[in-house]
């Protein structure tokens, strides 16, 4: 055992049981072994079917709306914190899980009932509620990494979990910002959330799918080595075409069969936009690329065959939908302005 594995043994007590009076000390990330060829083969063989369900199935959801999406949404944030919250739990810290939890579905519900400023107050509220009841434990030597822990699954998961339900109900979202004459003016459909968040999945979901092929395809400079080793920049790039190229296709299906769920996104701004989130959604899938690596796990879970974990299929749009959101009020206020 090195040095920085060691960890002090209480008297008496039975060799490697930790003092729970002693501090969290998170283990240093190790490098994880790269894939084999044959288990590339045999996850993709997984994948498709998962995928095709998955696709099948949230392209549904979207299209309901209502309580139903919601509660998806709910289940989805539910899910992905408690497989964030078992990433840190294997650095050495106590998360608390039952209040992160609680906070975080009620993000995601204020983001439906209220706005997303009512949002971002309950956030505030949620950080001030975990410092009070890491008050009330016996052991403060774990409260750093317990309040900080706790708080990053509530913003990392839900809050930002939380757009995808401001995207698909953003007449609604838009209303606390535009008044009804200027949602006329910007051609706003009371459903236009579904165009929205087909858009935004369509260009994250291809923009992942064209980085893993043209990556295998292409690749050859690493990406981000350190983190993700199977990642390339030739595959990036690849994403970036795919992405962007797939959300202009969507903008054609509406615009064809559904003009007036697309009509108030310009193809002017389908182009840049789309760059945009690719880049974004990259970003996002290296981000949880990193945390995984740090907790020395290949996947966050096995709930998605082929896939791994919840936050492993959420990686891109837990930070490309909120970027997108911010884009289209930011566009919206440029037309009315």
């Amino acid at each position: 055992m090195s040095a920085d594995d060691s960890q002090t043994v209480r008297p008496g007590s039975v060799a490697g049981e930790v003092s729970s009076a002693e501090p969290v000390h998170p283990r240093p990330p190790t490098p994880l072994p790269d894939e084999p060829p044959k288990k590339q083969r045999d996850d993709l063989v997984r994948r498709v079917p998962t995928a095709a369900v998955l696709v099948l199935g949230v392209g549904y959801i979207i299209v309901i709306g209502g309580y139903p999406y919601v509660a998806t949404v709910l289940l989805i944030g539910i899910l992905g914190q408690l497989e964030f919250y078992r990433l840190i739990e294997d650095k050495g810290a106590r998360p608390l899980t039952g209040l992160g939890l609680g906070f975080g579905a009620a993000v995601i519900a204020v983001a439906y009932l209220g706005t997303d400023y009512l949002a971002m107050l309950l956030m505030t509220a949620s950080l001030l509620f975990l410092m009070v009841a890491q008050l009330r434990k016996a052991q403060i030597t774990e409260s750093l990494a317990s309040i900080s822990g706790t708080f990053f699954g509530v913003f990392y998961v839900a809050w930002l979990l939380s757009h995808a339900v401001l995207l698909r109900f953003f007449y609604t979202s838009a209303g606390a910002w535009f008044d009804s004459g200027q949602l006329l003016a910007l051609e706003l459909h009371p459903e236009s959330g579904i165009f929205f968040m087909f858009y935004g999945m369509a260009v994250l979901v291809l923009c992942d799918t064209g980085a893993y092929f043209a990556g295998r395809a292409w690749g050859r400079r690493k990406l981000a080595p350190e983190i993700s080793p199977n990642k390339t920049i030739e595959g990036a790039l690849g994403g970036l075409v795919t992405g962007t190229l797939g959300g202009l296709a969507c903008k054609a299906a509406f615009d064809l069969f559904w003009p007036h769920l697309s009509a108030a996104f310009p193809w002017e701004a389908a182009i840049p936009i789309g760059i945009v989130i690719s880049v974004v959604g990259i970003v996002g899938d290296l981000v949880e690329s990193l945390l995984k690596r740090d907790a020395q796990v290949k996947d966050t879970g096995q709930l998605l065959p082929g896939m791994g974990g919840i936050l492993d299929r959420a990686d891109a749009p837990l930070l490309g939908l909120p970027v997108l959101y911010y884009l289209l009020l930011g566009y919206a206020f440029m037309r009315v302005g």
